[in-house]
């Protein structure tokens, strides 16, 4: 029954008036979603790259991320295991310095949704400053590396990270303490979920 629902909203997604301009250009809403999923990632919104592919976190930042977590691509991208739940759906343009931001009204409408068919979800990883904000709220510190630094208030059930864009590596190697500290238990916490 839960995946007819899911079914359901992903087309509702589509179809949606606010995401008529993505529709018009034979985008279709990326993200994953199974019941069986004991993960979700809630990053920002896919990038140009993983737009045009149709393949969520398909570029170097989702590399990155699945060398942080310590999965394979095949058991990453397995819908039943590991739940990919951006901000926005769908790409939402270039800015003056990068991506525009997501539109935070899609997770508002959508998410509660999606993840009420996933009830078997262990671990949220909440990727970059628009997640951790939406769904930390006053729980979260004053700044994005402090909130990260601080992932051990979060857990067993909720690990905040930076974006794993490779943009970020100088931000790693000023707080070696991430890949110390929270890399390990990060690793771990993904193990432990999926066992």
């Amino acid at each position: 029954m839960c995946m007819v629902v899911l079914q359901n909203i992903y087309q509702s997604i589509r179809n949606d008036p606010e995401n008529a301009w993505a529709s018009k250009q034979g985008w279709s809403p990326l993200y994953t979603a199974h019941p069986k999923a004991k993960i979700v990632i809630i990053g920002q919104a896919p990038g140009r790259i993983a737009q045009a592919s149709g393949k969520p976190w398909d570029d170097p930042s989702g590399r990155n991320l699945r060398n942080w977590m310590g999965v394979s691509d095949d058991v990453f991208y397995d819908e039943t295991q590991i739940a990919l739940l951006p901000m926005d759906f769908y790409f939402p343009g270039h800015g003056k310095s990068g991506d525009l931001p997501p539109r935070i009204s899609q997770a508002q409408k959508w998410h509660p949704l999606i993840l009420e068919q996933m009830p078997e979800i262990k671990l949220t990883l909440l990727l970059g400053g628009y997640s951790q904000g939406y769904y930390l709220k006053d729980r979260k510190a004053h700044t994005l590396t402090e909130t990260v630094k601080n992932f051990a208030a979060y857990s067993p059930s909720i690990i905040p990270l930076v974006h794993p864009s490779p943009r970020n590596n100088i931000w790693q190697k000023k707080n070696p303490w991430f890949a110390d500290a929270l890399l390990p238990r990060l690793k771990q916490s993904v193990a432990e979920a999926l066992s």
